[in-house]
């Protein structure tokens, strides 16, 4: 076995730098994605830590037409309603926001946690179960850092109904959606996040 790693004040540099531009996206290029490079990266999300090496994650990458439309549809009923919930100038800034990158992101993926799994034989989670929510966090914090490096955006969609998602990508029973996210080149970049250059967050 070989000694750890040591990684030297550049690579700390850099390191900051990868954290700084880690930003949500939502303006995305149209242009492919390389499947083997999507595949790398989820190869990566393996060394994700994880409770008691459960490893709960499941990504179901969504491609299909009726899949696809199926999340726009859901997004829009959410976004309308959320919209709904503001008043005044706030509501007309919340109209103006960006918040999806559904129509134009090449690569979506929905991200579950397999509450059922076996594996970890339920190691760590028995007095705090959401761990297994918090270690597929983990894997998509790891995979969205690994994209970063390769010049990929990602892009984290909330406003989604869980059950409609869920049946609509074809998910097991006993799995939650933890995450829909969007891949792909961005289209802009900026190490501030979009909210603040919209002025959502004003202090």
């Amino acid at each position: 076995m070989t000694g750890a790693p040591v990684f030297d004040a550049a690579f700390a540099r850099q390191f900051g730098e990868l954290l700084r531009w880690r930003r949500d996206v939502r303006r995305f290029r149209r242009e492919a994605v390389p499947a083997t490079l999507i595949e790398e990266l989820l190869a990566q999300t393996q060394l994700s830590p994880s409770v008691g090496h459960s490893q709960p994650w499941r990504w179901l990458t969504v491609d299909e037409p009726r899949q696809r439309e199926a999340v726009r549809a859901s997004f829009s009923r959410c976004n309308g309603d959320a919209l709904a919930s503001y008043e005044g100038e706030q509501a007309a800034l919340y109209a103006r926001l960006k918040l999806e990158g559904l129509h134009e992101a090449p690569v979506q993926l929905a991200v579950f946690c397999d509450h059922a799994t076996g594996r970890g034989h339920g190691l760590g989670r028995r007095t705090m179960p959401e761990m297994l929510d918090y270690s597929v966090v983990a894997a998509i914090t790891q995979f969205w850092l690994a994209a970063r490096v390769h010049g990929l955006g990602v892009g984290w969609v909330s406003i989604l109904e869980p059950d409609v998602i869920a049946a609509a990508v074809d998910a097991q029973p006993g799995w939650k959606l933890i995450a829909y996210l969007c891949v792909g080149w961005p289209e802009d970049e900026s190490d501030l996040p979009e909210l603040v250059r919209a002025g959502w967050e004003q202090g």
